[in-house]
């Protein structure tokens, strides 16, 4: 998990590929990026869809 795009890694500048698709800097920089593999299983997927939910729902709360 990263936010921005793999070419832009270590960079602090929002992806130049969400700004050219039409989002804002905001949005841009708020981006998640999952990067998924062969060895990955629809259980990884489903524990990284849950623990992502656990966290934008607290979050949501905190701010709230």
């Amino acid at each position: 998990v990263s936010n921005g795009s793999a070419c832009t890694s270590g960079s602090f500048e929002p992806s130049h590929v969400l700004l050219a698709m039409g989002h804002d800097e905001r949005t841009a920089n708020a981006s998640l990026r999952f990067s998924f593999g062969r060895g990955n299983t629809e259980s990884d997927l489903e524990y990284a869809v849950g623990a992502l939910t656990e966290i934008v729902e607290r979050n949501q709360k905190v701010g709230a």
